[in-house]
């Protein structure tokens, strides 16, 4: 890319100097970091040779990249345990009333947030619990070796294989040639998909699939025994 992309953007300087500023007056920092992303009108960069897309797309808000984004500006200066909860497990400490979060990202981010909740997160867990569906029919029918369900999953959910789903979405948003993926590129599969599953399904197959995908997110924090004051669990009505 040319290097004139990575130049600093005065709207970039802005949000980050708010959050500086914020933090060196005594504000707590998940405000203080939901009012810096209120502020933050880049889409896209690339900073320090690494390509940020904060809006998946370009509907779906990936705020936790954003957060890590605008965390790397104030290194020292929010707790690591605290950081690292919110960056691995989307958890903000149980001091911050998480009902805020709305008010403080705003109403356009908020929507791109759920956005990114249910056209990324809840549609990958849709995948993994239709996978496991499979997987059990296979093993209850003997069927101990097989390894690769991709093709039965993806017909289940979008009526098309996952070689014919990335064709399509290759010839509709054209990204990198290569045969592998990069994460930002694979977020950018699933919010297609979830957006094409949307097209193609009934209301009332797309309805009983979120339900699937949400009952799976329940089922992974259950498992991982996140408290049910965290973030997700909030979304989830825990």
């Amino acid at each position: 890319m040319d290097s004139t992309e990575e130049r600093e953007n005065p709207r970039e300087s802005a949000a980050i100097e708010l959050l500086q500023r914020s933090l060196e007056q005594g504000r707590d920092w998940p405000v203080a970091l939901l009012e810096a992303m209120a502020s933050w009108t880049v889409p896209s960069e690339v900073h320090e040779g690494r390509y940020y897309d904060y809006f998946i797309g370009g509907e779906a808000f990936d705020w936790l990249v954003l957060a890590e984004r605008l965390g790397s500006t104030v290194a020292g200066a929010i707790p690591d345990d605290e950081w690292e909860d919110l960056l691995f497990e989307g958890r903000f400490p149980d001091r911050f009333d998480e009902t805020e979060f709305k008010d403080l990202v705003g109403v356009e981010k908020y929507r791109g947030y759920l956005n990114f909740f249910y056209g990324v997160a809840v549609e990958e867990a849709l995948q993994m619990a239709t996978e496991l569906e499979v997987r059990k029919r296979h093993l209850s029918n003997g069927n101990q070796y097989q390894g690769d369900f991709s093709d039965e999953v993806f017909n289940r959910i979008y009526r098309k294989s996952l070689e014919d789903l990335l064709q399509v979405f290759r010839e509709e948003l054209e990204p990198s040639n290569g045969t592998s993926m990069t994460l930002t590129e694979s977020k950018e599969f699933t919010y297609w998909l979830f957006r094409y599953r949307l097209r193609v399904s009934d209301k009332a197959k797309v309805a009983s699939d979120t339900r699937k995908g949400l009952e799976q997110m329940r089922s992974v924090i259950s498992t991982a025994r996140v408290s049910d004051d965290g973030f997700v669990s909030t979304l989830l009505g825990r």
